[in-house]
């Protein structure tokens, strides 16, 4: 209830507000239009639209906004949008953690799909790993909240992100930004652009460096630990030889060498006198070698064949590696050590053809994916004197053919309707083998030895097909009023788990089946008072089914993985946003978001020698299916989320100067399905500044910016091995400290 309130006090501050400039309009003159929200455009249906006139829940965040919220990458998302949930993973800086309305994936391992599609320039980025998006040469932000299956294919049941790149155009332009802050952060941003004569033809570029020092230190290695260092460029070519005509080719490139976050110990150790360490310090023995590269090149061709008729073609070739280290115990011994190497590449060629009139506008297409994602990690077990490897592969070649159209049955009713029929052929190589010895093993850079036990060595192969229709209405209440009620389907893939162990699991080996959600949505958007208010609104009631599940229990050979498809759940709740003008030199915004995730079912494989979760006194002989239900709870789902946000500007020394303050809020919620203490996070509030001025002309920019500036201490992640055999490993995650930084930008 306390958080409810507190939720409840941030949206009705900003609204207080608001409604004061009701009570102040109608004292001020009319038509006013100086003083009114700007129309937003999003291409959340593949088409340019208002954001007003679009039937589902998005939320869309510009450039200028984007940078004064703070936000050096995409996990801003988290702050400012309602029921989303976007963050680094548990122990890289790269690695991205998505749930939007209660639904995504925690496990970035090869072979497991992701609940929330990444899309950047409509290329669908295939894996989590290097997926933590910086915020440079963005336009804008997409965040689409509720299955998108019909448009967006596979793998977006619980949303989609969209990061819409800038385009070059045809003007000459540069930019330099340097920004330095607490713990030493050096950031460099560098953009230009040119075009070639009277060719058509604009090349571009931009290259970004990000380094800090860490906000803690590994006492054992004297290495930093929450560091960064990242590099990441684009380079882009446009050319336009008529005005029907349009192609676009673009490579990016983003290589982190951050050192390894092994994370804090929640407990302390069951062997060894260790001291009690700060939230950003480990002890951790393993090392601090890690790499994450990605990369990829597209192609992106338009022709207007007629005025209402366009072709669209986007090729895309991605591939990532990386080489990274955890240590699971936090301690200088070997006791629960995993050194991991991730592989995997992707092609896509996606054709569309959109069609707009007064009365029609739609697209149909047809998509193509052919990708393989590998990887291999050991479990080197000091206490049991053995190193497990864990490995294999999966290939997907999928295929896919949709439309999306809308109709105006009249002048203010509209239609919509969409499919999507999916075919997705998976092949898949899995393998678990132990290794006597608490070192690495072979496939680890190890010594050559004989393989001790083989575990798990199958091949299997599946195509999981799926139709996920789209069907809305929307009605113009008024000039400045949209309703609409929608109905949605989305899927996420099937697979096997890459960890499975077939002596303990049998199952294992017959993986688990795709994860469907169906929502029920009913909206209210438009603007008010004058068009000084432009606000979106919306409640939704979801059906989950064959949630795929992870679960990883300590048994007396080592550690039980199982990947069920654990049941059913109801999930319903509401959101709002909102951006006012409230006069010339004030404007606000406000987010606001609840959810009610229950599990219907949840039925959960124990094997045998773990204890019985109904009955924890009780130790199951032999492996069964347990529903727990009652017990288990949704991760990354907080009830409650809101933002409050106030940017005022006006003149200083000629230019233009911008403040905005922002606060943020989070419920608690739990980091896995079964409640943990040590680890769930207590609600939280985030407090931000930006100040920003721009000289008169636009050339040079100032920016100061403060960072939950009450130092907030959150946990983002964790993992929990709370067993002797691992030497009760409990250890947690922490979101950034308290930190200002200052930036100076130069244009030419």
């Amino acid at each position: 209830m306390t958080s409810m309130w507190k939720v409840a006090l941030l949206a009705g501050a900003a609204w207080s507000a608001i409604a004061g400039v009701a009570s102040a309009r109608q004292q001020a003159p009319t038509g006013d239009s100086a003083i009114a929200v700007d129309q937003v455009v999003v291409t959340a249906r593949r088409r340019e639209e208002n954001l007003k006139d679009v039937p589902v829940a998005v939320s869309a965040f510009s450039g200028e906004k984007l940078e004064r919220s703070g936000g050096t990458d995409i996990t801003v998302l988290s702050q400012t949008t309602p029921n989303i949930t976007v963050q680094t993973a548990r122990g890289s800086n790269s690695t991205l953690i998505s749930y939007i309305r209660g639904v995504g994936q925690q496990d970035p391992l090869w072979g497991y799909e992701p609940g929330v599609g990444l899309y950047v320039d409509d290329v669908y980025i295939y894996r989590p790993q290097g997926a933590v998006l910086d915020i440079f040469d963005v336009q804008r932000i997409e965040v689409l909240r509720g299955p998108q299956g019909t448009l967006y294919g596979r793998n977006t049941i619980g949303g989609a992100i969209k990061y819409v790149t800038k385009r070059l155009g045809d003007e000459a332009a540069a930019k330099v930004r340097a920004t330095y802050g607490s713990y030493n952060q050096t950031d460099v941003l560098v953009t230009a652009q040119t075009p070639i004569a009277d060719t058509g033809l604009s090349i571009g570029a931009a290259y970004a460096l990000y380094n800090r020092d860490g906000y803690g230190k590994n006492l054992t290695t004297g290495a930093q630990h929450y560091n960064k260092d990242v590099h990441a460029y684009r380079l882009s070519a446009e050319y336009k030889p008529t005005d029907a005509l349009f192609f676009r080719l673009a490579y990016d490139k983003v290589v982190d060498d951050s050192n390894p976050r092994h994370g804090h110990r929640e407990t302390l150790p069951t062997v060894g006198n260790y001291p009690i360490l700060g939230i950003y310090d480990t002890q951790a023995g393993l090392g601090d070698q890690n790499h994450v590269e990605t990369r990829g090149m597209s192609l992106t061709g338009e022709w207007q064949a007629t005025k209402n008729l366009t072709f669209k073609s986007i090729t895309a070739n991605r591939r990532g590696h990386t080489d990274t280290l955890i240590d699971f115990d936090g301690t200088p011994l070997p006791t629960l050590d995993v050194p991991a190497t991730y592989d995997d590449r992707s092609f896509s060629q996606e054709l569309q053809a959109v069609y707009s009139d007064e009365n029609v506008q739609g697209v149909f297409g047809l998509y193509y994916m052919n990708s393989q994602a590998s990887g291999e990690f050991d479990t080197i077990a000091g206490n049991l004197g053995v190193s497990i490897a864990d490995g294999g592969k999966v290939s997907t070649r999928s295929f896919a053919a949709f439309f999306d159209f809308s109709a105006n049955l009249t002048d203010k009713f509209k239609v919509s309707l969409g499919a999507r029929a999916t075919s997705d052929a998976k092949h898949a190589n899995v393998y678990r083998f132990f290794y006597l010895g608490a070192t690495r093993s072979p496939y680890q850079g190890g010594a050559q030895r004989p393989i001790l036990q083989t575990r798990t060595n199958y091949t299997a192969q599946k195509t999981f097909d799926q139709f996920t229709p789209r069907i809305s209405a929307s009605y113009e209440l008024s000039d400045d009023l949209t309703s609409y009620v929608s109905f949605s389907k989305g899927f996420k893939s099937g697979g096997w788990d890459m960890r499975g162990d077939a002596l303990i699991t049998p199952q294992t080996t017959q993986g688990y089946r795709p994860e469907i959600v169906k929502t029920y949505e009913a909206g209210l958007k438009g603007f008010a008072l004058d068009r000084r208010v432009s606000f979106s609104s919306a409640i939704f009631l979801s059906k989950y089914t064959d949630q795929q599940v992870t679960t990883q229990v300590v048994v007396p050979s080592g550690i039980a993985s199982s990947v069920d498809n654990a049941g059913a759940s109801t999930l319903y709740g509401a959101e709002f946003e909102a951006n006012a003008k409230l006069s010339q030199h004030l404007s606000g915004n406000v987010a606001l978001g609840y959810i009610h995730a229950k599990y219907d079912r949840f039925s959960r494989f124990v094997p045998a020698g773990a204890p019985n979760p109904v009955n924890p006194s009780q130790t199951l002989a032999t492996g069964q299916v347990v529903n727990v239900a009652n017990l288990y709870g949704f991760q990354n789902t907080p009830r409650w989320t809101g933002n409050v946000s106030l940017t005022w500007r006006g003149d200083l020394a000629g230019g233009d100067l911008a403040i905005t303050p922002m606060v943020s809020y989070r419920d608690s919620y739990q980091q896995f399905e079964q409640p943990l203490p040590l680890l769930d996070q207590k609600a939280f509030t985030l407090v931000d500044l930006t100040a920003i001025w721009t000289a008169p002309g636009g050339r040079y920019k100032l920016a100061l910016t403060g960072k939950n500036l009450t130092n907030e201490k959150y946990r983002t992640g964790g993992y929990n091995f709370g067993a002797p055999t691992y030497n009760n490993s409990v250890i947690g995650f922490y979101g950034p400290p308290r930190t200002v930084s200052a930036s100076v930008e130069v244009a030419f």
